[in-house]
This record gives structure tokens, sequence and C-alpha cells, in this order.
């Protein structure tokens, strides 16, 4: 269960629609808004009536206009960005009968522009926006993070006053996006353990509508009239029913003076808005549900009513699904994974308004008992507190995982608006720190009482319903009286705020500190004051040459996994326990002859954090019982996506554009043959790796953040120095293959909902060239420009074919090589057409050309975006290390945006017509084409 999200991306989509029954056109609206609340060029002036602020929690300001209004204002300096989230105080809970994913609809209508903003993406996209919004069950999100100016927050400001009161609505767009929400709905439906969590949901409530799921039922997104959708809107988006969130560097007087003149003016309709007020009864006995449907992976999960997150026992609740579902320590993970009962385990506790559920799910292999596992699964839920109370040590970790979590999360003041916004709509915005004090307070006794009391088999929603001798009602609490709860609460110093950091690559470059670290490795430091002291750091070790690695593949792809469970002094769990302790985010993974490990950790913690890092690398355990529990992990994966479009298409196209022979290291292998690689590989094979190839031969360190650089330097030597090898490294090449013949291949995939295509070709070009930035111009036109591209606008906006359409190019600067792809998610059904018209709109663009307007526009996104993504510390940090892999500095990336910025309509027309051939493209689509309805 997760939030609806409205996104540009394939990747973060999950519903689908259907036909339109309500097609009636109707012209727009009249506007309801002054014309103050109209998106203004000119920049807001001073007022004198700003709004008083009502109270200020830890650097967080609230206020209220009079006409119910309410904002939050958190300033951060240490970011060139700035967010402003729009929150609606409405979701999937306040729909009624027939209503089913309305909120959710309405989410994608008002991307669909105002009398003043008719195209809501293009005009995002074009300020190089970060912009989304997403639904679920107590709200409504729209938000757009831009660079830092006040021009771009009184733009951001007044397109959602704009559209909070003003969007079309219309029947024609209500036509082509209902089928975008189907085509989302139906991505949903490709994952039976998704889709079982929803029957789950359902069985579980006999009346909340929190047993409804966010995206809808699908003949309620088929057949909503536009007239019901539109009164929808009308009912819930008003002045008296938002909250208007801005975080990140901005001046707050000029910051309230425009929502003040954007918001302030919007009437408050005379009908007030009718709270919902049906309470989920006391449950008295369990439930069952069973999903029939083809996959490759068995799965049993089970539900228990629990108390909403502004409830004293949803933190013990919350601590619980540490206790039960972490990795490794986790109860689930250790009776079920660990002795093979299941492949994976998960535990979650959502916060919300009213009461919720706690779900725990387990994914069984086939070849595993699926009645063994429910039977263990309930047995550790229901049985054990007697016989294995929780304890201080399991209730601790938990705590620490959480705020560790939570923490880590906090220097991201983007992402703080959204989280806000999400305890603002359980009540209170002030719960996001009430919450973190209860999790600070939990005691084994609150985690072991919470567990007894609503983890009880008549609160349980899984297995069949048996009638016992006396009812065992288990009875929920409402939510608490917020007044009380949070009366005269004042929370705690503000976190420390970061450095005004200006994200331009020849400023930041003036910064950097390069040198030789130990051995063959170099390093980047950039330090920087950040937001809670962060740092972000980045190593990479390269090892192998093509010759050496090409018969120990597999284990060279579980190496990583395997030397992240501990080391020969620590146990996986107690490494973990360590890295909570240190609140350092720590991963290592390994690819085709590179090992990488990434950390994010407070300044504080950073030397013991090196030196944990320093034992991971030199003396991991390698332990051969959790070699197995990796590999069937890995393999149960794989054998789920066997059938998986999303996987089965892009690998076909990677098998076609890379024509190797089996015995070559860069040989795509089959699913199968893959699988086949994992079950051979030995932990003898694994140590050896280690222990002969690793060293410090060759490889990178970046580190940005609160350091002190000679510490760090010394600190990495110290760890490096004598860690050698013998082996040498050769990097392994991948050369373009320009004239790999066009190809097209339809892939079944059984009883999958949602197809998925996948399109490639690759050209011999350098990153450097002038080409290859006008070619990224004429992607970005194509389909890299988010929603406002030709593709979305013509496949998703006007056809409504796809949720998720986009196009790429990415460089390989070693290799003198650049892809394309292109991808696009949709119905079976509409297979031919979705081919038919991508088609269309590249031969369009080929045949045409761009134009002035869609170039100046193309630049302003695409150089906007390119300055925000260097806002974030860990993209800053591969950012430095994939300079020093490439021997280039930021120096290039300055290069490349005065490219970007000096390409001219004909260097862009050019480009496309010299690099993009639609006959070459090799291109396959995986669905479940053999069931299609047969023409009548």
């Amino acid at each position: 269960m997760s939030p609806i999200v409205f996104a540009a991306d394939v990747s973060s989509s999950t519903d689908d629609g259907a036909t339109a029954a309500a097609t009636e056109t109707e012209t727009t609206e009249t506007s309801q808004t002054s014309d103050s609340t109209t998106a203004k060029d000119d920049h807001v002036a001073a007022t004198d009536s700003l709004p008083k602020m009502l109270r200020s929690v830890e650097g967080i300001s609230q206020y209220e206009l009079d006409n119910g209004v309410q904002i939050l204002l958190f300033p951060d300096e240490s970011k060139e960005v700035v967010t402003v989230n729009m929150t609606v105080f409405v979701g999937s809970r306040h729909e009624g009968y027939g209503e089913a994913g309305m909120a959710h609809l309405l989410e994608h209508m008002l991307f669909k522009g105002t009398p003043t903003h008719p195209e809501v993406p293009k005009v995002l996209t074009q300020r190089g926006a970060r912009f989304n919004g997403t639904t679920w069950m107590d709200r409504t999100n729209y938000y757009e993070t831009l660079p830092a100016s006040e021009d771009n927050l009184e733009f951001a400001v007044n397109l959602e006053a704009d559209r909070l009161v003003n969007s079309f609505i219309r029947g024609e767009d209500l036509a082509s996006e209902m089928t975008v929400v189907r085509n989302e709905f139906e991505r949903g439906e490709n994952s039976p353990t998704r889709v079982l969590m929803q029957r789950i949901e359902s069985a579980a409530f006999d009346w909340h509508n929190y047993g409804k799921s966010t995206i809808g039922n699908r003949s309620d997104i088929e057949r909503v009239p536009v007239v019901k959708l539109r009164n929808f809107y009308r009912k819930f988006y008003r002045p008296d029913n938002v909250m208007v969130i801005v975080a990140g560097k901005f001046d707050p007087d000029h910051a309230l003076a425009t929502i003040q003149n954007a918001f302030g003016p919007l009437p408050v309709p005379s009908k007030p808005i009718d709270e919902t007020y049906t309470v989920e009864p006391a449950k008295d006995g369990e439930r069952t549900v069973v999903l029939r449907r083809v996959g490759d992976i068995q799965c049993v999960g089970t539900a228990y009513h629990i108390p909403a997150g502004s409830h004293p026992d949803y933190a013990a609740a919350k601590a619980l699904t540490v206790v039960l579902g972490d990795e490794p320590s986790g109860r689930l993970y250790k009776e079920m994974v660990e002795t093979e009962i299941a492949s994976s385990v998960y535990a979650m506790a959502f916060g919300f308004r009213e009461p919720v559920l706690l779900m725990c799910m387990a994914e069984v292999p086939v070849d595993q008992s699926l009645e063994q596992a429910r039977t263990k699964l309930l047995d550790i839920l229901e049985d054990s507190w007697d016989k294995q109370p929780i304890t201080d040590a399991e209730v601790e970790r938990a705590k620490a995982q959480i705020l560790k979590q939570r923490e880590m999360a906090s220097a991201d003041t983007d992402k703080i608006a959204v989280t806000l916004s999400d305890w603002a709509a359980q009540g209170d915005w002030r719960l996001y720190f009430l919450y973190r004090d209860a999790v600070e307070a939990l005691t084994a006794d609150q985690v072991r009482e919470v567990a007894k009391k609503y983890l009880v088999r008549n609160n349980r929603t899984v297995g069949l319903f048996i009638p016992s001798d006396e009812s065992d009602r288990v009875s929920i609490p409402e939510s608490p009286d917020l007044n009380i709860l949070l009366k005269d609460y004042k929370g705690r110093a503000a976190v420390a705020a970061g450095e005004s950091f200006d994200p331009d690559p020849m400023v930041i470059e003036k910064r950097v500190l390069r040198g030789d670290l130990v051995g063959g490795m170099t390093y980047a430091l950039l330090p920087k004051r950040t937001r809670g002291d962060s740092v972000s750091l980045k190593l990479t070790v390269r090892f192998g040459t093509p010759d050496t690695l090409k018969d120990r593949m597999g284990a060279v792809e579980m190496l990583g996994l395997l030397m992240a469970r501990g080391t020969t002094e620590m146990t996986y769990q107690e490494l973990q326990d360590e890295y909570t302790r240190l609140k350092a985010d720590v991963s290592v993974y390994t690819l085709m002859g590179l090992l990488q490990i990434e950390v994010k950790t407070k300044q504080e913690n950073l030397d013991e954090v090196i030196a944990l890092v320093g034992d991971v690398l030199k003396t991991p355990r390698l332990d051969d019982t959790e070699l197995e529990l990796i590999r069937r992990q890995i393999i149960t994966s794989l054998q789920q996506s066997q059938s998986e479009p999303s996987v089965v298409a892009p690998r076909h196209v990677r098998r076609t554009l890379s024509p190797y022979t089996k015995d070559d290291i860069r040989y795509v292998m089959t699913i199968d043959e893959e699988i086949t690689m994992y079950e051979e590989a030995t932990i003898e094979q694994i140590r050896e790796l280690h222990a002969d190839y690793l060293g410090n031969q060759a490889g990178e360190l970046s580190v940005v953040g609160n350091f002190e650089p000679a510490d760090v330097l010394k600190a990495f030597q110290s760890e490096l120095e004598g860690w050698t090898t013998d082996q040498p490294y050769v990097r392994i090449d991948r050369p373009a293959h320009p004239d790999t013949p066009g190809h097209f291949e339809a892939l079944e995939t059984p009883d999958k909902s949602n197809a998925f295509m996948y399109s490639s070709q690759q050209y011999a070009l350098s990153d450097l060239d002038p080409e290859y930035a006008a070619l990224t111009l004429g992607n970005f036109i194509l389909g890299g420009g988010s929603l406002s591209s030709r593709l979305a606008d013509r496949v998703r906006q006007q056809e409504g074919l796809s949720y998720g359409v986009r196009s790429g190019v990415s460089p390989r600067p070693k290799d003198n090589r650049v892809d394309l792809t292109i991808y696009a998610i949709t119905n079976p059904a509409n297979k031919d057409k979705l081919l038919k018209v991508i088609r269309e709109e590249i031969d369009r663009l080929i045949a045409e050309g761009v134009t002035q307007e869609e170039l100046d526009a193309a630049k302003q996104s695409y150089l906007q975006a390119a300055r925000i993504s260097r806002t974030g510390d860990p993209a800053l940090a591969s950012m430095l290390l994939m300079a020093m892999f490439t021997d280039r500095t930021l120096a290039d990336v300055a290069k490349h945006e005065q490219q970007i910025q000096d390409a001219t309509v004909e260097d862009v027309n050019a480009a496309i017509r010299k690099f993009i051939n639609p006959d070459k493209l090799v291109t396959a689509i995986a669905g479940d084409f053999a069931n299609l309805p047969k023409p009548e």
C-alpha cells in the first residue's frame, strides 16, 4: 500500500482506468478567482498585512489566511532550490458510492490546465521543475521543486492557487486521461503481491473507505460522468481545505506576501465540507481472501487493525514492524527466511487519520509449502509473545532505525514538505514531532502490550472464518482529540542549517580538492556545510579483466551483497546495529569489474564509519549460510520476473544489441541462464575473488558534505594502505553497435494486464561532441521533457494510450557511445496503435524538425533541471566519481551546458536526422496478447 503517484516517468505509476462513459465536451468554466489570483510576470510587491504566525516548532512556522488557507514555511539556505507543495485534504477516504478512484482521477485532471495556465506540464518543464502529484487515503498533493528565485516562487504559488479553483475539468480531457489512469490501474494489476495486499485491505474493512484502493474501481474510473467529477472538485478544492508548504531557499516575508496575494482573495463556499464519520466496528472473527492468478511465486499475508497515526499506540506498532520485518534481526526473517520457509518477508504500518492496518507479507518459492508458511507466520505473530517476549534490545534497535531513517530524510527540505503534508492530513503537522518524541520514549513493555492487544486471531484478515465458543471482540481506539494532545507543544531547537550553496559547475569545481589517494586510487573532495551536518561518500574499487572474470560472474554479482553481511569481528546483525548507532546508511554492491560502497552519515560519526567500511572491504565474513539466503532471494526475484513485461522486453532488446557469444563476458544472458549462473556460484569462488582480486590498484573516492578533508584522507589512507593484489585491472569495453539491423518482437507474458514497449539503438558518439548536445535537445523535445514532450503530448495527453512514455539518451564516455531508448506502458489491446503513434511522432520530428520555440523551452528546462540535480549531495558525489573515472572535471559539465546553450535549430535538426533512424530501432513489446478478445 503506497500513495498513488501522478508522474512523468514510467517508474512511478500504478493504475489504469478505461473507456469513458462521460465523453461530453463542455466549454471552459467561468473563472472563480479575481485577477489577483492568476499568475503574474511582475514580482510581488511588499505588503503591510502579512499573515500572522500561529506557532513555530523547530524552524517550521505556521500561518493562516482569513479564508482558512493554512501555511507552513520551512526556510533552508543550504539548497539552491525552493519547493512549493499544495495539499488538498481529500483522498480516497472521502469518496462516495460510484466515486472510487475519483480523488486520484481528479489529481490527473489538474495537470490539464486552466484558462491562465492551459499547459501546466509545459510551463513547469520550461522552468526546469521537478514536479508531481500524489493521492492517498487522506490527502492529495501537488508539488514542484525549482531553482531558488523570487520569480520561480511566485510562479509556483500562483499556479497552485489558480488550479485550485480554475482547472478546466473538461469532458474531452477526461476521455483521454481516463484511459491513462486505466493504464496505470492495469500496471498495478501485473503484480500478484500488490493485488493480494489490496484484497487483504478490502476484506479487512466492512465499512470504512480505507478498505478501498486509492487507484479506485475500474468501472468507476471508466464511467464517471465529468459533471460528477466537477462537482467533487468544487466540493473539496477550496481555500479552507488546503495547506501550502514552502521549503528551501526563500525569503519568508516574500513567500507570505506571495501566498497572501495568490490565495487570499479566493472565496470560501457557503456550504461547509461534511466531515466523514464512519467508524469501523470491532472485529469478531478472522477473515480470508484467496487470489488465483498466473505467477511464479507464492505469497501469504495477514493484516491486523491498529489505531490511527496520532494515537499513542501507533509508535509502538511501527516499532513492532521493525521487530518483525527487519533484515536480518526481524523475527519473521530469522524464523522464515533463514529456515527457508519463505524467500522474503515484509512488515508495514502506515499512519493515517483514522485506524488502519499493520500488515505482514511473506513471499514463498513455488517448491515450498504455502500452508507451512501461513502456519508459521501466524504462530510468530500471535502465539510467540509469551514464549519469546519482546526484548529491550529489539525495541532499542527498532527505535534507532526509525529515528535514523527520519533524521537522514530530514536533510532534504523538499521531502520534508511532502512528509509534513502527510502528518497534516492525519490532523496536525506537529504530529511529525510528536511521533518522534513517542518513538524515543518507547519501552519494550509498550511494544509487548501493543502486540498482545492487536495481533490476535479475531482481529486478523487472512485465514478461514471458524466459529468459536465465545466472541472475542477487539475494539480499536478512535483518533484522539488533537487539541488536547498538542496543547502547549513546543518541540525542540531547529536542526542546524547548511550554507547557501551555488550549484554552478565552475563554482563547484573551484571548491573541489583532487589528488591521489593510495595505490592506483584517486579522490575528489567537496567540503561544505550541510543541513544536519550530513556527509555523502562513494568509494569504488575496480578489479579483474574480461578474461579473468568471465567464468566468475555469479560470484562477482554476489560478492558485494555478501560482503555487506558482516565482518570477521561482527555478524550481519551487529554490523547493522553499528550502522544504526552511527546514523549511517551504507550499501555495498558489485558489478562486472566494480565494487562500490555508498555511505550517508553525520560528520560526528564519519571516522567510525570509515573504519567500518575498511573492515567490510578487507575482512568480510563471507558466510556460506548468508550466501544461500542471498542466492534464494535473487533466484526467487528472477523467477518472478520471467513473466513481467517491464523485464522481458528490455532484456530482449539488450540481448539483440549485444551481439556477443556466450564465452564473452559481455554476453547478455536469458533469465534461465542467469538463474543457472547464480545456482552454480560457490562460496569458494567468492572467497577467492575477495582474497586475490580486490585491492587498492584502481578506484575512486568522492566525499561531499561536512567533513575535514585532511582527516578523511588520513582515515582512508590508513585503511587502504597495504591492501594490494597481483591481479591486474583492465576495463571491460562496451563499444557501440550502430549497424545492428532494426528488429521488432512481440513477446507473450500471460495474464498480465499491462504491456511494456522498449526500443533502443546505439551511436558511436562522444558526449563531449557538440553533436551530442544537439541530439540531447532533440531527444528532450521528442520524449525526454516529462509530460510536455511530443511523445507524452501525443501518446498520453491526446491518445490516452500510456500512463508513462519517455525517451532518453545516455552516454558511455569511455566507449564513445550513446544509447537512445524509448519506452511506454499500455493496454495489450492498444499495442498496434501505440507503435503506430510513436513511429508517426518520430517520423514527424525527422521530417519537420524542431521549432525555435521548442528549442528555447527545451534549453531552459534541461539546464534548470541539471542545476537542480547538483543541489543534492549524493548526486554531487556520483558526479565527482564519474568525472575521476573519465579523467574529467566539472569544467566538462560546464562545457556541455554551454554547448546546449549554443545549439541552434539547424544543429538540433541535423543531429536528429543524422542519428535517429526509426528503421534501425530494436524494439520489443511484452504483454498478454494471446488472450485479447477476438474482433467480431
